[in-house]
């Protein structure tokens, strides 16, 4: 807008140059064509040319971009209801997103229409103070694991005899007593989730399916007031990764002599990890370490020992999220203070450059979403509406 709005106006404008490229340095901007810029929208209104704060991604010469335009993050849907978290998930070849919604006394499960390209209430599993739902796709089977802070926790089972979920059975609320995380994944073979307990008197557990449901494994991580939970797959050895608002984030790794999971090791000397999770580079593993108070970290996994690349402000951070699209990796970090910042991955560098601000209240999660033709980013709001952003390209220079 600006290259088009210096052709067309009357008002006198001193001469802006160019400083890069190469190509075009020294060049005024009236001295070259429209078809030098490669031109972004961020999906909002084009500001007036009296504010002179354009956004980052509104103008750069064409030579100095990838070969791919730069993408942004647009608003979607709205989802009118809170919630803590988002776990996409396909069933019976459809799309669905389950969501954990504390204040409406639920776990609601949505669906993809592949016509009207939105989110669509499926179905809600009660759950009066859920903080996780898990769907667990396992023997052709679908499995949503119920995670609440009061009154137990749950598994149920979709019955397509009914079409409705069933629950099959209460998880130990002896052992599980103040829940706030669920993975899941597969070793060999066979089917385990994780529940990462917070409570002083709990113990992160680790659960197996048989033939009949899930059953308790493992006792893993005790007393420690685990906040988060993340399975890692690295050079073949499946490892969990466990933060703590007591101690610095532990590794367990898989025996698979003994099939359960022993310790390995720490994550150096962080304290207040509130949330752990993992992306792969190119070449390495990497690590991203959200806290509230202090500075988040994102560190290479080199082996026995963690090499720290990146520090990143986040006071009032509870969600710090790794996503792929396309080819291109992002980091979403959230703050219950100020606004949501979008990251995008530079490998030659190897540390994520600011991208973009998204407007979410209390973020509790990130999740990416291939939903056909369209990617999509669900940020859920544990104060407001939860929000779908649309990852789009939109080039104004053609």
């Amino acid at each position: 807008w600006l290259v088009e709005w210096l052709e067309n106006t009357n008002t006198t404008v001193p001469a802006v140059f160019c400083s890069s490229p190469g190509q075009f340095e020294g060049q005024r901007i009236r001295d070259l064509a429209l078809g030098d810029f490669q031109c972004i929208t961020t999906g909002k209104a084009p500001l007036s040319p009296v504010t002179r704060h354009p956004s980052p991604h509104s103008w750069v010469s064409r030579a100095s971009l990838p070969p791919l335009p730069a993408p942004d993050f647009v608003m979607h849907q709205v989802l009118p209801f809170q919630a803590v978290s988002a776990e996409p998930f396909t069933y019976a070849s459809d799309l669905y997103v389950a969501l954990a919604q504390p204040s409406a006394s639920s776990c609601s499960i949505l669906k993809w229409d592949y016509v009207e390209r939105k989110l669509r209430d499926f179905d809600r599993i009660p759950a009066h103070s859920a903080v996780h739902c898990k769907p667990i796709v396992a023997q052709d089977q679908l499995y949503v694991v119920v995670a609440q802070l009061f009154g137990g926790s749950y598994i149920y089972r979709w019955d397509t005899a009914v079409d409705k979920f069933i629950k099959i059975q209460d998880i130990d609320s002896q052992k599980i007593r103040k829940p706030n995380d669920i993975e899941a994944f597969q070793i060999e073979g066979d089917w385990y989730f994780v529940i990462a307990d917070s409570s002083k008197a709990g113990s992160t557990s680790l659960y197996r399916l048989n033939q009949n449901g899930f059953y308790s494994h493992q006792a893993l991580h005790a007393w420690h007031r685990d906040t988060d939970v993340e399975y890692v797959e690295n050079d073949g050895k499946p490892r969990l990764i466990i933060s703590s608002s007591s101690q610095a984030p532990v590794i367990y790794q898989w025996s698979r002599g003994q099939k359960q999971f022993v310790p390995q090791g720490e994550v150096g000397e962080m304290l207040d990890v509130q949330m752990v999770k993992h992306f792969k580079g190119k070449r390495d593993q990497f690590l991203c370490l959200s806290r509230y108070i202090g500075d988040s970290k994102v560190v290479r996994w080199e082996g026995q020992r963690f090499v720290e690349v990146q520090t990143l402000p986040s006071r009032g951070s509870m969600v710090m999220q790794p996503f792929a699209v396309g080819q291109r990796q992002y980091l979403a970090l959230g703050s219950d203070f100020s606004f949501t910042h979008v990251y995008l991955w530079e490998e030659e560098k190897q540390k994520f450059a600011k991208f973009q601000e998204l407007s979410v209240q209390a973020p509790r999660a990130f999740r990416a979403v291939p939903a056909a033709d369209v990617q999509l980013l669900l940020a859920p709001s544990f104060k407001a509406n939860t929000l779908v952003y649309r990852h789009v390209v939109v080039d104004l220079s053609l």
